[in-house]
């Protein structure tokens, strides 16, 4: 059984998930605090949250069997995501979960900035009627800039068009077609800023987007803005944002986040007469809740039983339709990255992994992952499909990914290539939709397939060599399952990868490679 330890409050309908999943034990715990956690988390492979639990790198090292962390909502800044990769710990999150809910209430932010509408009933529920005094903006032909145009800022931008404002945004990372389908002028961020009547952000909280909004970015502003923040605080400047207003070229700002939460008591932007805010709300209603609990308990019971993964924020996320799809494809590469690894017997510099043919057509960095992972299972045991990348970084191992149409003899052919060892080279192939073959070492053509033990031998092309290999790996007793031979008649060589029951002991290996027209001898574990 797998426990989940479930460590913040989670919609009924989640825990039923996971409880009626097979193989998953659940350890419901809300409101751990910081010492019960670790010794809670001590024996979990998948830990569920929301924004309540810290996943410092303490937690993780009480945590040897953790496995996957699901964060129920959008943002992951409470999981310590470096140290979580590092240890081949996949996070996954809920983007879609609170999409529309969050840009619903960015929206009621605007409108009710625009309007004056929490002033204006704070007004009248102590006696006033000020009618002169709450004046708005009418939002009709305004321009609304958008920072970031992902799921819930495009959800802002249909619902700001049906309030018939303007909308343009920036987004670097996002495609121009992206912004076309929804109906949005991409701009730079100068543009944005000279342009918008109210601004609202949309992007995560990372070192590019912290500060983005601030002192020298809200001068730029035109006078009068509105500032609306409901995604993460810290990335509108707060004591920049206090002078741009008590200034007057701020007109007002809608917060629903802060950069400490809960502010202190006497923040100067909480008693501010033209700031509205509100505390972090933005997910928070009854159908956003029960999505969010509903798709973390469905992707971590779909990571645990059936290795699937989906909003991955540190992995490639792969679909159950996709992954059926790459699964033949992660399955060769693996075994390409294993052979290079084993084959390679000093330090490796850089691997280059090419796809042709079909399998370019396909997502493949989760493939290209695979490879890695396979090269270095013999220099980390800790290596894995999360945290491969992290570790080849760490030994300085350059990878380099290409693609082309063109796939000669086959359908579909990756080829490793490494460099700092032997600068080898080993492409494999998939046939009849599922298997795997090794179809080239180095400039010999074969087609061979990778599992099991395997001796890779080179030698020059003379009679009697094959009898020789037989004959001495069945007086030890190796009895050889395949094999496959290949011949390269320019250079006069052969190879030959033979699959045998076992691994043969150091003495047989000696023998072999002390033969007459033998170059080398090697074994690999596939």
């Amino acid at each position: 059984m797998s426990k989940v330890l479930v460590s913040d409050k989670l919609s009924p309908r989640g825990l039923e998930i996971l409880q009626e999943a097979d193989g998953l034990e659940v350890d419901y715990a809300p409101g751990l605090d910081p010492a019960d956690l670790l010794d809670r988390i001590a024996d979990a492979e998948g830990l569920v949250i929301r924004s309540g639990t810290k996943v410092t790198r303490d937690v993780l090292e009480a945590a040897p069997a953790l496995r996957v962390i699901g964060r129920a909502g959008i943002g992951v800044d409470n999981v310590d995501l470096p140290a979580a990769t590092a240890r081949g710990i996949v996070v996954l999150n809920t983007p879609s979960g609170n999409n529309v809910t969050t840009a619903e209430h960015a929206i009621a932010l605007l409108v009710s900035l625009a309007r004056h509408i929490p002033q204006a009933t704070a007004s009248m529920k102590e006696g006033r009627w000020e009618k002169s005094a709450f004046t708005g903006m009418e939002l009709f032909n305004r321009t609304l800039g958008l920072v970031g145009l992902g799921n819930i800022g495009r959800v802002v931008a249909d619902r700001a068009r049906g309030l018939g404002m303007r909308v343009i945004a920036y987004d670097p990372h996002l495609p121009d077609e992206v912004a076309t389908k929804a109906e949005v002028e991409m701009v730079d961020l100068d543009g944005l800023l000279s342009r918008a009547d109210a601004i609202s952000v949309h992007v995560p909280k990372t070192k590019e987007t912290t500060g983005l909004l601030g002192r020298e970015t809200l001068g730029r502003c035109k006078p009068g803005v509105l500032v609306i923040n409901a995604a993460r605080g810290g990335i509108v400047d707060e004591a920049a944002l206090y002078d741009a207003l008590e200034s007057g070229h701020v007109g007002g700002a809608a917060l629903d986040v802060f950069e400490v939460e809960p502010p202190a008591g006497d923040h100067p932007l909480l008693g501010h007469p033209r700031v509205i805010c509100t505390p972090h709300l933005g997910a928070s209603t009854e159908q956003a809740q029960l999505n969010v609990a509903i798709q973390v308990a469905e992707q971590v019971r779909d990571f645990l039983v059936d290795d699937v993964i989906r909003n991955g924020v540190n992995v490639p996320s792969v679909s159950p339709e996709v992954l059926e799809q790459l699964r033949p494809y992660l399955t060769l590469g693996e075994k390409l990255g294993r052979f290079q690894g084993q084959l390679c017997p000093r330090a490796i510099e850089e691997i280059e992994v090419e796809y042709a043919g079909d399998v370019a057509e396909l997502r493949v960095e989760p493939i290209t992952t695979a490879v890695l992972k396979g090269l270095l299972e013999l220099v980390s045991d800790r290596a894995n499909m999360v945290n491969a990348p992290v570790i080849a970084r760490e030994l300085g191992i350059k990878v380099t990914e290409s693609k082309t149409n063109r796939s000669d003899d086959y359908a579909s052919t990756i080829t490793t290539r490494v460099k700092g060892c032997d600068n080898r080279l080993i492409a494999g192939a998939v046939f009849h939709g599922s298997q795997p073959r090794i179809v080239r070492l180095d400039n010999f053509i074969l087609e061979a397939i990778p599992e099991g033990v395997a001796l890779v031998i080179h030698n020059e092309d003379r009679p009697g060599v094959v009898g020789k290999v037989g004959s001495i790996l069945g007086d030890a007793g190796i009895n050889i399952s395949r094999m496959q031979l290949a011949l390269d008649r320019e250079l006069g060589e052969a190879a030959m990868l033979v699959n045998a029951d076992a691994a043969p002991p150091a003495d047989v290996i000696e023998t072999l490679g002390a033969l007459p027209n033998m170059i080398s001898v090697q074994v690999v574990e596939l």
